[in-house]
């Protein structure tokens, strides 16, 4: 098959997609762009709907661990899909699938606007926060999520879905595993405020992720969901398995729910240590850890 152009973009194949997570570990993509418009995504998810290929949604990959076998059919990587629109009336701020949560915390703060500090840490994208309803340090994105556009993979119906749609709960939407990719989030937040505050406890919060945990090295971000009424943290650094290591992937000395590259690792070895990391807390603690991770080309 030849590799078609979709608005002046090529899409290309054999993609190494290692670069494209926070962990830099993965296999290739069959075949794979980068869409920079909307009507690009669509006319890549038409064509390939056309040839039949399985899809698969990939933002900033900080939560993201890709198998080395590779994906199957077309990769679409939305982190160059941007923008951010101010609704001063409403107190809402909207900001496309691609937008890097960071830099959104950081402009909400910017505009004297509260509520949403809390994310500057996460290294994900929107479209990935709203999915995933990710979150730190008390907050995460249902407390101000209001709308969000979707459009089906596979239709390509392009559809408005409210917070009471979406079944929101612990790292969790009704989004996830799901045909609907979202475009565009829209999240409602406090007005008024002085943005040198807001900046300064954004800034504050920011720093004290990177003090905590193990920015300095690849990682995936938290691996595993808390289970309830406990910390996945502090049961598996109560089983002294902090540092424990297979091949180049080691549970991080900082944050036991990390586990951290520490140079040239395979998604083997990290997959493996996920499943010892489980097999030992299970054993020990009777607790079956889930995976907070998302794993694509395993199952």
């Amino acid at each position: 098959m030849s590799d078609p152009q979709i608005q002046h973009q090529q899409i290309r194949q054999n993609v190494s997609l290692a670069g494209l997570t926070s962990i830099r570990v993965g296999g290739e993509a069959e075949y794979f762009i980068f869409p920079r418009t909307l009507l690009e995504l669509s006319e890549s998810l038409a064509w390939a709907n056309v040839h039949q290929l399985p899809v698969t949604i990939i933002g900033a990959g900080s939560n993201l661990l890709i198998s080395d076998r590779g994906l199957t059919g077309l990769v679409i990587c939305t982190r160059h899909l941007r923008g951010i629109t101010f609704d001063t009336q409403a107190g809402q701020v909207s900001a496309a699938a691609g937008e890097p949560v960071a830099r959104l915390a950081m402009q909400i703060g910017s505009h004297g606007w509260t509520g949403f500090e809390w994310a500057v840490g996460i290294p994900g994208t929107v479209g990935g926060l709203v999915v995933m309803n990710a979150g730190a340090q008390g907050g995460c994105a249902a407390d101000c999520f209001v709308s969000a556009k979707t459009v089906n993979l596979s239709t390509g119906e392009i559809c408005l879905v409210y917070s009471q749609d979406l079944d929101f709960s612990y790292r969790t939407s009704a989004l996830q595993n799901s045909e609907q990719l979202v475009t565009e989030a829209t999240f409602k937040l406090q007005t008024g405020s002085d943005p040198k505050v807001i900046i300064a406890n954004t800034e504050t919060k920011l720093k004290a992720r990177h003090t905590t945990q193990p920015y300095h090295l690849p990682n995936c971000g938290s691996v595993f969901r808390n289970p309830s009424s406990d910390f996945a943290a502090r049961l598996i650094q109560d089983a002294g398995l902090k540092g424990y290591q297979i091949g180049n992937a080691q549970v991080s000395e900082l944050h036991a729910n990390f586990i951290v590259n520490t140079g040239n690792a395979k998604a083997s070895d990290i997959f493996a240590l996920i499943q010892h990391i489980q097999s030992v807390i299970s054993d020990r603690y009777g607790v079956v850890l889930e995976t907070e991770v998302k794993m694509i080309g395993y199952f």
